[in-house]
């Protein structure tokens, strides 16, 4: 075996973030010419970008398997190892007449020769591939053992990392620090970290291996911009995708090779967790523990090997005969599984492309290769990548129709096919599985497109490809975001954890919209923030604590606002059920308790008002007792001038005992219970109480101010606010009889007397009740006012019941004189009207019994 080396061969080995990648590419600029071989389509990409920058266009090649832009006379060359266009590589001869005639060369992450998949293809760029002036193997020390076998004439140069790499332990997803990277191997892993980052942290972004450079490069950008703090990605991060990375958690420490799943080997552990810290910043791994206490643990020594770069030496790398016999098919296979004669080399597993060239074997379309074209173009139809992952057998299908295609006719595949097998990939509905699978299907098209010699018009067809990966890159990463991002969520988490002038703007619309820079979190109303109805119920607490953290300022301004503002701006709240409260521009800012008396209740701010300063809680408080102070006054004027007369020494104590009875009962009481202090009044201090608006009744005494429905509507709410309960339901304004509808709700504190199955306000039945003892004083009237109680609606039942307490009964005759009510007073019972056709008898007292 032959191994061609070139001076100088330089073998760059030492572990991540030791800038290998950065200095072979400035190496590689500072050449004529130049190529690097990559591990990743997504890390060529992203070199190829740079060196743009530097270069220019019309410089600059990109050689992928899907991808392929390759300007005319391009000096520096970006590929992947499989690209690289070395004798046998899929672009060799491609606008370059001597493909290994690059001034410099390149190949990164050399120790993937070790990797069972992929390994024999770096095994043959580290063995082959040379720059004419100068050549560089990028690797990690590892690798050192195999350089110094098998290139003996390297000169091998350490990287010391910039940074420090050290272990912070498990921690659970809600406890990783900002500007995290949580690795998983398997997509559902990946999915299932980014979907509880979405709820606990605002989202992720997703890299994956599978993903086309579109779609990583708008999630990385995403990442990378702050929009998320959090990124969930594959073992693919380790592969020198360098973003801004402070922190490490492994999601698990096992991975399925495409064989067995099997445990990271430390070196694949320090490949991963060395993402974290760039250039001069240190930077930390650890484990991820889920729900229940599982995670995966690091071993001592495995956490020993990371921190000090210190892992087995590589003691053999894979490797597969370049130099192949395309006599026909079975030497072809034969030479595939010619086995190394270096003993630092190991024959390498069967690749899907040998697997699928044995079974097309005796398929009866592959066996009419027997020239060598034919062969050769048949081995190349088997190295089509299988980016669906559908297996050989499946696989096997497909490349058996290419090369059908390729075998006869003109050796084209047909237009239409192609154009139809496209046209079927390019939609962009589905969910997130789909539209992957959707680009992994592309990936072959557009793979096929980039061989010059499969198509009759290659660049149509594969910029008709890249059209639809595309769409759906777009589409994919609008998916990804859709389902792993909540932008309100990441803004408002990046926000509680600002200060000062890093915080986002707080915007609050003239409907009480509130927005955290762009995003709405809910709406302010009066002192009250309502969370948007559209959170989920996971983000409330969150959004509340925003709130309570970003709205001090305006709490304070509104609390100013209320206590300048003017009288009409408030009002009482009085819905029926509910705690008595005071309204503020229609917003309840407080609720009314029990208080030193009944017209001077205790003001209880809404507790949303905690936010708001003591000084200004109290100024709160006080300009709501003035506004209640001034109602009161306004609305219960005669209640209050008899409260004061009933705190006043110079009233004879038999009227303060009457009026701060009268008082503390809502200005109406019945004549009985005050009949003691009632008969300890003189004539002059009856005058007295009188003049504060009392009314002496047969019944009840009462005030007829505060039978009005407004002052109605203030006693009953501030009675309800002195026994702490909730407002009673109103009568209609105005009314002056009510139904009795089985328990009491109330209606006698209202200002109603119960009066058989109706209840009748008291000024009502005073008013009837002077009529009676009218007519019992001789004149000439009847004792009940028939017009009256016709208008009013009582029933015979509440006249009858009325009358009784009265003192009257009713006497039916069976004379022709008819019946009538007799005074039930001492002495003889004297008839009362009893006149036949006076109006004051009806036939529902007939009913009655005799007296």
């Amino acid at each position: 075996m032959t191994v061609f080396a070139r001076a100088p061969l330089k073998a760059i080995l030492g572990p991540t973030n030791t800038g290998k990648t950065h200095l072979a590419v400035e190496r590689m600029c500072a050449h004529s010419s130049g190529m690097i071989g990559f591990p990743l389509r997504l890390l060529a990409r992203e070199v190829y970008d740079r060196i743009v920058k530097m270069k220019g266009e019309k410089q600059v090649a990109l050689l992928t398997g899907e991808e392929k832009i390759l300007p005319e006379g391009a000096r520096w060359f970006c590929c992947t190892a499989e690209s690289m266009p070395i004798g046998g590589g899929v672009f060799a001869g491609a606008g370059n007449k001597n493909p290994r005639d690059f001034a410099f060369v390149a190949l990164d992450e050399a120790q993937l020769g070790a990797d069972p998949e992929r390994g024999h293809v770096f095994t043959d760029r580290l063995l082959h591939a040379r720059g004419r002036e100068e050549t560089m193997i990028l690797g990690s020390e590892s690798l050192k053992p195999m350089v110094r076998a098998l290139l003996p004439d390297a000169e091998i140069i350490g990287r010391p990392r910039f940074s420090t790499l050290s272990y912070a332990g498990p921690a659970k997803l809600s406890r990783l620090p900002p500007r995290s990277a949580i690795v998983a191997f398997s997509a559902e892993q990946v999915y299932a970290v980014a979907e509880m980052l979405r709820r606990m942290r605002g989202g992720a972004a997703v890299v994956m291996g599978a993903l086309s450079p579109r779609t990583r490069n708008a999630q990385v950008a995403m990442y990378q911009a702050g929009e998320v703090d959090y990124l969930v990605a594959t073992d693919a991060i380790g592969m020198g995708l360098n973003m801004d990375v402070a922190h490490v958690a492994f999601a698990g420490l096992s991975k399925f090779d495409g064989n067995r799943r099997r445990r990271l080997t430390p070196a694949e552990m320090a490949q991963i967790a060395g993402r974290a810290g760039r250039h001069q910043r240190d930077g930390t791994f650890g484990s991820l523990t889920f729900e229940g206490g599982a995670q995966a643990e690091f071993r001592p020594e495995e956490i020993e090997a990371i921190e000090e770069h210190r892992f087995a030496p590589l003691d053999f790398l894979y490797w597969r005969e370049s130099d192949l016999d395309f006599r026909g098919i079975e030497p072809l296979i034969r030479s595939l599984e010619r086995r190394p004669s270096v003993r630092s080399l190991r024959a390498a597993p069967e690749a899907i492309d040998l697997a699928v060239l044995k079974l097309l074997s005796a398929d009866p379309v592959a066996a009419g290769a027997t020239r060598p074209d034919l062969v050769r173009r048949l081995w190349a139809a088997c190295g089509l990548p299988d980016f669906r992952k559908t297996g050989p057998e499946h696989h096997a299908r497909l490349v058996a129709r290419i090369f059908g295609h390729l075998s006869e006719g003109s050796g084209h595949i047909p237009q239409d096919w192609f154009a139809s097998e496209v046209a079927k990939l390019d939609n962009v509905q589905g969910d997130i599985d789909t539209l992957a699978d959707r680009l992994a299907g592309i990936r072959t098209w557009a793979y096929v497109a980039h061989r010059s010699d499969w198509l009759a018009a290659p660049a149509e067809m594969a910029e008709r490809a890249m059209a639809v990966e595309e769409k759906l890159s777009e589409a994919l990463h609008e998916r990804l975001t859709q389902r792993f991002v909540d932008r309100r969520t990441a803004v408002l988490m990046r926000d509680l954890g600002r200060k000062g002038a890093g915080e986002f703007p707080v915007l609050i619309d003239e409907a009480g919209e509130v927005s955290v820079g762009s995003y709405a979190i809910g709406k302010l109303s009066g002192f009250a923030f309502e969370v948007d109805p559209a959170a989920r119920h996971a983000d409330r607490k969150m959004l509340l604590a925003t709130a309570e953290r970003r709205l001090a300022g305006e709490y304070e301004k509104r609390a100013a606002a209320l206590v300048a503002d003017t009288d009409d701006h408030f009002a009482l709240g009085t819905e029926a059920d509910k705690p008595v409260s005071v309204l503020w521009r229609g917003h309840e800012v407080a609720r009314l308790g029990p208080g030193k008396n009944l017209l001077s209740p205790r003001v209880q701010l809404d507790r949303r008002i905690d936010s708001v300063s003591p000084q200004g809680r109290e100024a709160v408080i006080g300009r709501l007792r003035d506004w209640i102070r001034d109602q009161v006054g306004n609305v219960l004027g005669p209640l209050r001038a008899a409260g004061h007369a009933a705190q006043d020494l110079f009233t004879p104590a038999h009227a303060r005992a009457l009026l701060a009875l009268l008082v503390d009962e809502g200005g109406i009481v019945a004549r009985d219970a005050v009949a003691g202090a009632l008969v300890a009044l003189d004539k002059d201090q009856r005058r007295a109480v009188t003049a504060l608006g009392v009314r002496i009744g047969a019944l009840d005494v009462f005030m007829p101010a505060v039978l009005k429905p407004e002052a109605m509507r203030w006693r009953a709410a501030l009675r309800a606010a002195q026994a702490n309960q909730p407002m009673p339901q109103l009568p209609p304004g105005s009314s002056v009889v009510l139904p009795m509808n089985g328990k009491a709700n109330g209606e006698a504190r209202l200002g109603f007397r119960a009066a058989g199955p109706q209840w009748i306000r008291v000024d009502m039945a005073e008013r009837m009740a002077r009529q009676a003892h009218e007519a019992r004083s001789g004149r000439d009237r009847p004792p009940v006012n028939q017009a009256l109680v016709t208008s009013l609606g009582l029933k015979p039942e509440a006249v009858t019941r009325l009358m009784r307490e009265l003192g009257f009964r009713e006497v039916v005759r069976e004379s022709d004189e008819g019946s009538g009510w007799v005074w039930r007073g001492r002495g003889r019972p004297r008839p009362v009207g009893r006149k036949p056709g006076s109006g004051h008898a009806f036939a529902a007292l007939a009913e009655l019994k005799r007296g």
